[in-house]
């Protein structure tokens, strides 16, 4: 568990500290798969540009005369193939990161809004109930978690 949130002794409970561990093991999993997804975003960009600059000198600008003759001399190099599988399976890695982080992230504003919703339970006592801007101070500070309203 997190130093922080074990830290907090008579402002929570153990089910309100494992909750608060479970939405910043969330947060962390969409961050880690929102940073990969830009990663092989950028990749993707990078390589596929590359590609169409490669395809346009070496096979388009010696081979303008006529299209058949580019297309032969463009199918005949494997190079190519090579090439395209690759940007291909990048494309779809990117694809599949983009939903796993999007799945991520409705795990965790679910969490997020399920404590905010639950706080009147979670915080039950008159002086708990009045100290937990503190809870969610630190929960904003350390791990940039708003749990002050539901909106992102």
């Amino acid at each position: 568990m997190e130093t922080a949130i074990n830290q907090l002794d008579e402002r929570t409970d153990q089910a309100t500290r494992q909750m608060l561990q479970k939405v910043v093991e969330r947060k962390a999993k969409y961050d880690h798969l929102k940073e990969w997804h830009l990663v092989i975003m950028w990749l993707v960009v990078f390589l596929s540009f590359a590609y169409v600059i490669f395809v346009y000198y070496q096979f388009y600008l010696p081979y303008s005369y006529s299209f058949a003759s580019v297309f032969s001399v463009y199918i005949n190099h494997p190079f190519n193939l090579y090439s395209m599988v690759t940007l291909i399976g990048f494309y779809g890695y990117m694809v599949l990161l983009q939903q796993k982080r999007d799945k991520a992230e409705k795990e965790y504003h679910a969490l997020r809004c399920e404590i905010i919703d639950k706080s009147k339970d979670l915080w039950k006592k008159e002086d708990e109930w009045k100290n937990r801007h503190h809870v969610f101070n630190m929960m904003k500070k350390n791990y940039d978690i708003n749990l002050f309203h539901e909106n992102k």
